[in-house]
């Protein structure tokens, strides 16, 4: 009888163990983790389809969080913040960024997609060598504005001295670009260095700030596409969406010129899939994803090869492709150095006004 039930006891314990170790070789079997690829960067900037796209050839999962303005990011990550593994600033932050050490050099022998970068727009950046950064989208700055609602519109920065749009008007809040609207209004460069020339802007941005009903950098589209607003202070891509759900909402490029941003790539120091950082810089500027990618956001990917296979609409866009005279009147930001200091506070002191 206690054979019997020594016996028993035996084949319970050979059946809870087989049953363990098959629970292990079928967990086992399912194979590691997928790889992570962790991404700081602006709201909704690379087309989805894309991004899973991507994740399914390189059996991996992106992971986004977002900034609102290059200062944001900058102090998250100056401040210590890691297990990013990619970041999109605008060149001149990537600039500072790398005059600080926070940028990782990039290999050029997992880049091989960047012979079809625009040299147009290698020939203006601060990393024309790209060192430490990959152009991946240019943004012009533009003034939006509900055509059925504001009479007389001109397409220039005086827009915003209209006291008959009192509250009804936005503005970028973002240091460089409305100062740089004041400076450009004014005749002077948006990368000046002259306390003067600042301190003249600053005052064009305080007595604009009376008619507008506040700064924002995500509310604007929606705003103006809904009525809620009737002119904006924005960006090319963001208006150029919404005007598909409200073709009454325009844009202009103010003639007195205009903020031209490129975006880049770049990789932090810490990141922790550096091969595949640079796997997905390297998709993004194959010129088919690049077309892809241009045609869904409305900002334009400086890749040469990819515009032949943009939609005709898209080529023909003075928004996107701005024309010579324009062109010619407007300016990247640049990295200021020292000036910055300049420009902070001025930024505080508009902010601060009322």
């Amino acid at each position: 009888m206690k054979s019997a039930k020594r016996h028993n006891l035996q084949n319970a314990l050979v059946g809870v163990m087989s049953f363990a170790l098959a629970i292990f070789v079928l967990l086992s079997g399912c194979g590691e983790s997928p790889r992570v690829l962790h991404v700081y960067t602006w709201a909704d900037y690379f087309k989805p389809a894309l991004v899973a796209r991507f994740e399914r050839e390189y059996d991996c999962r992106i992971v986004f969080d977002t900034f609102d303005s290059n200062e944001t990011m900058y102090a998250k990550i100056n401040a210590g913040a890691g297990g990013y593994d990619l970041l999109t600033p605008t060149s001149y932050m990537a600039g500072l960024m790398h005059s600080q050490d926070m940028l990782l050099k990039l290999d050029h022998a997992l880049l091989p997609n960047r012979i079809h970068i625009d040299p147009e727009y290698l020939d203006s950046a601060i990393d024309k060598a790209m060192d430490y950064s990959v152009p991946y989208m240019v943004v012009n700055t533009v003034i939006a504005w509900l055509k059925s609602r504001v009479e007389d519109f001109e397409p220039s920065w005086s827009v915003f001295d209209r006291s008959d749009l009192k509250g009804r008007m936005t503005m970028l809040n973002d240091m460089r670009e409305t100062i740089g609207a004041g400076l450009k209004f004014l005749g002077h460069s948006i990368n000046t260095k002259d306390p003067a020339e600042l301190e003249a802007a600053k005052g064009v941005v305080i007595r604009w700030k009376q008619n507008i009903a506040k700064y924002e950098n995500e509310q604007y589209k929606t705003g103006v596409a809904s009525g809620e607003f009737l002119v904006v202070h924005g960006y090319s891509g963001d208006i150029l969406q919404v005007q598909k759900e409200n073709p009454d909402v325009r844009l202009a490029v103010p003639r007195e010129g205009t903020v031209i941003s490129v975006d880049d790539l770049v990789i932090p120091r810490g990141a922790g899939e550096v091969r595949l950082a640079h796997a997905f810089i390297d998709f993004l500027h194959d010129p088919a994803v690049a077309a892809e990618n241009t045609a869904f956001l409305m900002y334009l990917c400086p890749n040469t090869d990819a515009y032949p296979l943009l939609p005709e609409a898209l080529r023909t866009n003075p928004a996107v492709f701005l024309e010579p005279g324009i062109r010619a009147r407007s300016e990247m930001i640049a990295d200021l150095g020292e000036a910055h200091a300049l420009y902070i506070k001025a930024w505080d002191e508009i902010k601060a006004a009322k």
